[in-house]
């Protein structure tokens, strides 16, 4: 379904995507897809929601390959795991249409650091140079070729985090490629010369894409420019020379060792960051503490007043995310907000006349399939009518906070498609949380620990006293309709309780909850172990308490 406007777009600031992402504001975009902040309703952390925009009048065939560059970018960062890589929390429908939720990460791109502050030094470039190559690492053994590294998809977090984003181009070696044979994807400054002339693509040409980053972030100007045209960009990177790096040292030599037009030849990502492993920051340091300075714009994580342990809202795990600086003709990249009017740096030039990802016609022929498939269901949920009942698993998991010296294993029975999120908390007592969450975002199965919680002096009444603004939020609503000794367990309790959340963002909408949650103290610990479903689903929510809560085990 096309989108033709801002006017009548399917999101928009105050929107409920799929009935769980509340839209907050529009973090950037271009023509083809629009990044917005926004909030998980259901966990109550702030994700980034990418959505296709289509324009009027696009032939169906161009819009069902827009919408599956979507979905690849979400196949590929499904499956890499790892710190340096924004993290997919899910693939929503809207109308029929899909939405990537992904990590929302307090950041600027490197483009857009180096544009203001122009050549990194040596710490820095390690930095990058160790967390980019950590994070293809994990892409190639995962099967995924980035295919279009470059600063602007290398963010730099407040903390100092690097991130590699916008998997959007990205190909999994044991697919075929998304477009028709002889189109080639691809930022032209930063491509690799085989995929430049059309040759196959292996993870090497990431190999290229991060010596042509590291060269840009030491030179302060992209390897090859040739103003405004691409096409003569392209022509340079398959004939002309290799530029050279003035810069002396690992950084010079990593950086020659990367961009050789031979692919076999290309040092090893092992390699690189053995090299530049002495250049390392000393922990604690903040190399980029200058170049992030409190004026800059960056993409800003709300946090919500807390005055007690609040399971969603303190929900640090993981941080979340923009995805590129300029999104061009491809979808949910996030572009960097325009700096104050000035002389643009030879990079800002390339990011703004080049960056956007280029497609060359190399041929006519060719197919596209438009359906793809991962791990034998697709990408794009279906209704949830058209899919056969999930099978319960046990599964087996860890509570033991990072600071807690006690166990904190546990199993349960839960749906084998439901989605595992955890996270960490440290007001009251310490305590870890793992939440189940169903595809569709409405039920949820809670297991949390608070290690240590009697031998701090609290009691269950503690709890009690601080239940209501951790469901309800500090001005919502909340009800307890029981509060019952469970005759099976010493001490343990049975709640039922109803919550109505007034929405974070101040909207209109309220979020009517039911759970019931079993108290479970055991030893100095207390175990909670709850279900949460929309109020007017309570009984269901009742029905899947008594399958699944009585399968929950400790173990010591």
């Amino acid at each position: 379904m096309p989108i033709p406007d801002d006017d009548t777009t399917l999101a928009g600031a105050g929107r409920i995507i799929a009935d769980r992402y509340r839209l907050e504001s529009r973090l950037g975009g271009g023509a083809m897809g629009t990044v917005w902040s926004a909030i998980d309703e259901l966990l109550r952390r702030p994700v980034a929601v990418k959505e296709v925009r289509l324009p009027p009048g696009m032939p169906e065939e161009e819009a069902a390959e827009l919408r599956e560059r979507a979905l690849r970018e979400a196949r590929a960062i499904a499956v890499v795991t790892h710190p340096n890589v924004v993290t997919l929390y899910d693939v929503a429908r809207e109308a029929g249409e899909p939405f990537v939720v992904m990590e929302l990460v307090p950041s600027q791109s490197l483009a857009a650091v180096l544009d203001e502050h122009g050549p990194l030094d040596d710490h820095q470039l390690a930095l990058i140079a160790d967390g980019v190559a950590s994070a293809l690492e994990a892409a190639h053994r995962a099967g995924i070729v980035h295919r279009d590294v470059k600063p602007g998809n290398v963010l730099i977090g407040d903390d100092g985090r690097i991130k590699l984003s916008d998997f959007g181009i990205s190909r999994n070696i044991s697919e075929q490629t998304i477009t028709r044979t002889g189109i080639m994807l691809g930022t032209p400054a930063f491509i690799a010369p085989e995929i430049a002339s059309g040759d196959g693509v292996t993870a090497s040409a990431d190999l290229w894409g991060l010596g042509a980053t590291l060269f840009a972030a030491a030179e302060g100007r992209p390897p090859y420019d040739a103003g405004d045209d691409p096409v003569a960009t392209v022509t340079e990177v398959v004939r002309g020379p290799v530029p050279s790096s003035a810069r002396p040292g690992p950084v010079g030599e990593v950086i020659a060792g990367l961009m050789v037009k031979d692919p076999a030849e290309r040092m090893s990502l092992t390699e690189v960051r053995r090299r530049m492993r002495h250049l390392m920051p000393e922990p604690g340091a903040r190399p980029f503490a200058m170049l992030l300075d409190p004026e800059a714009p960056t993409v800003r994580v709300r946090r919500p007043a807390q005055s007690v342990p609040r399971r969603q809202e303190t929900e640090r795990e993981p941080a979340p995310a923009p995805l590129a600086s300029d999104p061009g003709v491809l979808p949910f990249m996030l572009k960097d907000p325009p700096p104050a009017a000035r002389r643009r740096s030879p990079l800002a030039a390339t990011a703004l006349g080049l960056a956007s990802v280029v497609v060359f016609t190399l041929a006519l022929a060719g197919g596209f399939a438009a359906a793809r498939t991962l791990a034998g269901d697709t990408v794009l949920p279906v209704p949830p009518a058209q899919r056969p009942a999930p099978e319960l698993v046990p599964v087996r998991l860890d509570t033991q906070h990072s600071s807690d010296s006690g166990t904190g294993a546990f199993e349960i029975t839960v749906a084998e498609n439901w989605a595992v999120f955890q996270g960490e908390h440290d007001e009251l007592t310490n305590s870890k949380a793992v939440s189940f969450v169903s595809p569709d975002g409405r039920r949820e199965v809670a297991v949390e620990r608070f290690g240590g919680f009697f031998r701090g002096g609290h009691d269950v009444d503690d709890y009690l006293a601080a239940l209501p603004e951790m469901a309800a939020g500090s001005k919502g609503l909340f009800t307890l309709h029981s509060d019952v000794a469970e005759p099976a367990g010493a001490g343990e309790r049975r709640l039922n309780y109803t919550s109505v959340e007034v929405p974070l963002t101040g909207g209109q909408g309220r979020l009517s909850r039911s759970t019931v949650a079993r108290l479970i103290p055991s030893g100095d610990d207390l175990w909670l172990v709850r279900v949460t479903v929309p109020a007017e689903a309570a009984a269901k929510g009742q029905e899947l308490f008594d399958t699944v809560v009585p399968t929950f085990r400790r173990f010591s």
